[in-house]
């Protein structure tokens, strides 16, 4: 799975173990996001005391907090499945963007909230021919 979309192939020179640590890159910050995002979500989801003092300090309610559970753990399954990868990724990117919003704005400066916002932003580039070929019309009837 690891030269799967990738140009790794053995050719001459370092393009070939180029592309071959990019694509492990890749798989390691996926592997970041599915811990990070499976615990974040399944603690959200279990109403953990910090997790609801939390979404308290928001003020938007605990709606939120399992909107943002089920979104996280949903994104986990996305990232889980190859097809999906792509389209995970900048769900999550767009989730910890308004993470990031709600910090400044709620709360203060998060900078766990950014590296997950970059990880999620590395791991949509990285899968984005994934991505495209899941929006080209009649995809799905190809066989993806």
């Amino acid at each position: 799975m690891i030269g799967q979309g990738t140009s790794s192939g053995g050719g001459a020179g370092g393009a070939g173990r180029a592309g071959r640590a990019t694509e492990i890159a890749i798989w390691v910050c996926q592997a970041l996001l599915v811990l990070v995002f499976l615990t974040a979500g399944f603690a959200k989801l279990l109403s953990a005391e910090q997790m609801v003092d939390s979404f308290d300090d928001i003020g938007a309610g605990q709606w939120l907090r399992y909107l943002v559970g089920v979104v996280e753990i949903t994104g986990v399954v996305g990232l889980l499945v190859p097809r999906l990868v792509g389209l995970a990724a900048l769900g999550l990117v767009g989730l910890m963007l308004g993470a990031m919003i709600t910090n400044v704005v709620v709360d203060e400066f998060s900078s766990l909230a950014v590296f997950l916002f970059l990880l999620a932003a590395v791991v949509a580039w990285g899968r984005r021919d994934r991505t495209a070929a899941l929006l080209r019309p009649g995809s799905v009837n190809r066989g993806l």
